[in-house]
């Protein structure tokens, strides 16, 4: 009878082993079902879409679909939107966001391992949106023409949004503006935008509705501040085009807290022209300068201060005109839009430097915005 017990205690054990390796070997393909793609919006006027590529395993891209936004982009090439985040995806990857900025929409898609599939579309509430942000549900886009400004929504697991009663919120900088990003901070309790037009950052706080507070503004360190990102430690860390003053282009970054920013290193050159678009795997901060079509990598300490590491850690190549940038979920990759060649450079990430994979062609030249998983 033991003998048996032992054997029956054995088996329900070696059942439960089993049960965990089969449950663990399916949330693994849930998870890297997605793992690998490339989303980039195509902006066309006629009709916007995204592009979904698959990285494969000699690390080349392969066109899976191509899906509609249904509406429009603006057309045009070389730096159309002059924005980051055109095309954004969920903190928690399940959703993709689009904005259409000739139709003055925004487009919600759900994020499967086949591709996407359309979620909703709804009135960014302004002129020309070019950046859109969520988290935790709640998505914000700004509007760059005319009077800027940001609306707000609410977002279920179906793509469905639903506008913010009351969530309309001029920026400060109003008709000069003009914004090249917004993002939610790291806690989501504050909406971070980047004005071009009045070299500062205005930083809202989020209520509990999801509405907006007064924004404080910060005097940006450098001249037309651009696209940003946020370290894994919280830094905020910002681009600055230095009007385009050819190899004046800088970096600089900020402490966040209770809505208010403070600067931590101001002004950080890389010897590059145009440092417009941000990304950051790990503790390097990767920036892209269109007017020399490099790629700059900065360390950032644990007190948040930049060192810059490489002034041109990459280059995509005389008239290029790289125009936005994404890292791959696992921090391995980056990818970087080439809006004059109609094209995608993946670059295989090593600390501060990076190592050519592929450079793929035949896209619209009208793309702009770009994720990655």
């Amino acid at each position: 009878m033991r003998y048996r017990a032992a054997s029956l205690v054995a088996l329900a054990v070696l059942g439960t082993l089993v049960m965990l390796v089969l449950f663990e070997s399916s949330m693994f393909a849930q998870n890297s079902g997605t793992s690998g793609t490339v989303y980039i919006m195509s902006n066309k006027k006629v009709g916007n879409s995204v592009l979904v590529f698959r990285r494969s395993s000699n690390e080349t891209l392969q066109m899976m679909q191509e899906v509609s936004t249904q509406g429009l982009g603006s057309g045009g090439t070389g730096d159309p939107l002059m924005s980051q985040g055109a095309l954004t995806m969920s903190r928690d990857g399940h959703l993709l966001f689009a904005v259409n900025a000739g139709s003055g929409e925004l487009t919600a898609f759900v994020v499967t391992s086949s591709g996407l599939e359309f979620g909703s579309k709804v009135s960014s509430n302004g002129a020309f949106p070019v950046s859109v942000t969520e988290y935790n549900g709640t998505v914000y886009v700004v509007n760059q023409l005319g009077i800027s400004n940001l609306s707000g929504y609410t977002v279920d697991s179906s793509g469905r949004l639903t506008p913010i009663g009351g969530s309309s919120k001029d920026l400060p900088g109003a008709a000069l503006g003009l914004p090249a990003e917004v993002q939610f901070g790291p806690n989501g309790k504050n909406l971070i935008v980047t004005e071009k037009g009045t070299d500062q950052v205005d930083v809202f706080p989020v209520n509990s509705d999801g509405t907006l507070g007064d924004a404080s503004v910060q005097p940006s360190s450098g001249m037309r501040p651009f696209g940003f990102a946020f370290s894994p430690m919280g830094t905020l860390i910002v681009s600055e085009t230095e009007g385009g003053f050819p190899m004046r282009a800088t970096v600089s970054s900020y402490a966040l807290s209770d809505s208010q920013l403070a600067p931590i290193s101001a002004k950080v050159p890389d010897g590059q022209t145009a440092a417009c678009w941000v990304a950051i795997t790990g503790q390097t901060a990767w920036v892209v300068n269109t007017g020399t079509a490099t790629v700059s990598s900065y360390a950032i300490g644990p007190d948040g201060k930049l060192h810059l590491v490489k002034g041109a850690a990459a280059s995509t190549g005389a008239g290029s005109v790289p125009t936005d940038v994404a890292a791959s979920s696992d921090g391995t990759v980056i990818y970087v839009l080439e809006s004059a060649l109609g094209g995608v450079a993946g670059y295989r990430v090593s600390g501060g430097s990076l190592t050519p994979l592929f450079n793929k062609t035949g896209l619209p030249y009208t793309i702009a915005g770009i994720a990655a998983r």
